[in-house]
């Protein structure tokens, strides 16, 4: 079988027993290098995809995928609305929605809180809130128009030591003016659920209840403060804002979820950015190393890339031959990391559990939102880090087999 001597002698040098132990050290130390640094880098940009996977996924199932709002505070035509809403074709859902702060006081504790007025037989159209109730079997059933029932955020409901059942006294920033002066607008609200979406922004900070009742509680009579919208490919949402908003024109608002959290989403990004630059050194490190070994390589080597030279070899044979054995070492290294980190990227949710045995929770959901890591393995990611490392170890293979190639046979054979 035909085979180029290049790659003969590459591989055999790559093989044979070496009289200078310390070059095989230095080889095994960049393979292992360039190893960690692929597999490091692959795990760290499943888990940084895993986590804005979920977090818009949580973002987008408790919020609105878009949102219309009026340019004051209220919204009377709602149904107008939504209806040329729903007349476009990524359009999927539309629903009502009344919403303000207030504050929240139970048993002796009181907290600010974000109140969402919703129309239970609408809001299964735009939200996963109803899959998300906890010690009650629907919305129809938890909230009635009239019976001030409320739902709270499963952390929200812990920190007030609310349970299903609870009176919570729900104070509201508009004031009455009464014969004593400004008095706070104050309304008692019974517990009828509760709810949990996994993300702490809105199980500390949200409550839900009947918008019959919200209208009431902030004087909006049978307005709402906007209509929320869910699409059927979030992606879209920027494209189907604009097309809405010419549509619906400028006496209305149309936002989206990437403008709603937009800063988030950048700081993410950027951070998975920086995360990938910095963890690349430890490949670049690695594929120094490969500078390393073939020089010294090189120089040992001295007195056969004499004797291959004087048989006829090119230069350009003698430098495809230390290219070969650098890349390799660059191939092995790669090969191995990629499949590390495929390893523990696939497995991530079994191997920060054990972790956790000894070191505690890993994620705070209070700084995180959520509490479990995630992981999102894609294709592209691999392929980019694989060819980043593969090229990183081809580049360190030049100079040494460049300086292997000028070797002067007449002069590495003058000592031996």
């Amino acid at each position: 079988m035909f085979q180029p001597y290049e790659l003969f002698v590459g591989l055999r040098y790559t093989r044979a027993k070496r009289r200078n132990h310390f070059i095989s050290f230095i080889s095994l130390v960049s393979i292992l290098g360039i190893m960690l640094g692929v597999t490091a880098l692959i795990t760290v940009t499943s888990v940084m995809n895993g986590f804005e996977k979920e977090m818009r996924e949580r973002i987008v199932g408790a919020s609105s995928h878009a949102t219309v709002t009026g340019l004051g505070d209220s919204l009377e035509n709602w149904q107008e609305i939504a209806d040329i809403a729903s007349a476009h074709s990524e359009v999927i859902g539309a629903a009502p929605y009344v919403e303000g702060q207030v504050m929240l006081v139970h048993a002796g504790r009181s907290t600010g809180a974000l109140v969402r007025g919703v129309l239970p037989e609408e809001e299964g159209k735009v939200s996963e809130l109803g899959d998300r109730l906890e010690y009650v079997e629907s919305l129809d059933v938890a909230l009635q128009p009239g019976e001030y029932g409320l739902l709270l955020g499963a952390d929200l409901a812990s920190y007030l030591g609310a349970i299903v059942g609870d009176k919570i006294m729900v104070i509201t920033p508009e004031a009455n003016v009464t014969p004593m002066g400004f008095v706070p607008r104050v309304k008692r609200f019974t517990v009828t659920g509760i709810f949990r979406f996994g993300m702490f922004q809105f199980d500390r900070n949200l409550a839900v209840m009947h918008a019959v009742d919200s209208a009431k509680l902030f004087k909006m009579n049978d307005q709402y403060s906007g209509v929320r919208l869910k699409l059927s490919d979030t992606s879209l949402a920027p494209q189907v804002s604009r097309d809405l908003q010419s549509e619906l024109g400028y006496d209305n608002f149309v936002s989206d979820w990437t403008q709603q959290n937009a800063n988030y989403f950048m700081a993410v990004k950027m951070e998975k950015t920086m995360m990938f630059i910095i963890l690349s050194m430890i490949v670049a490190v690695a594929a120094f190393n490969i500078i390393s070994t073939l020089v010294m390589l090189v120089q040992d080597k001295q007195a056969d890339i004499a004797i291959l030279r004087t048989q006829g070899a090119s230069p350009a044979s003698i430098l495809s031959i230390f290219v070969v054995q650098g890349t390799l070492i660059g191939v092995l290294g790669t090969v191995a990391g990629l499949l590390g980190g495929v390893a523990l990227a696939s497995n991530i949710d079994v191997v920060v559990p054990f972790i956790e045995r000894f070191t505690g929770p890993v994620l705070n959901p209070e700084v995180y939102y959520i509490d479990k890591m995630p992981s999102d393995l894609r294709s592209a990611d691999v392929i980019k880090v694989g060819l980043m490392s593969f090229g990183l170890s081809l580049l360190a293979t030049i100079y040494p087999a460049w300086r292997a190639s000028r070797t002067d046979p007449a002069r590495a054979l003058a000592y031996e």
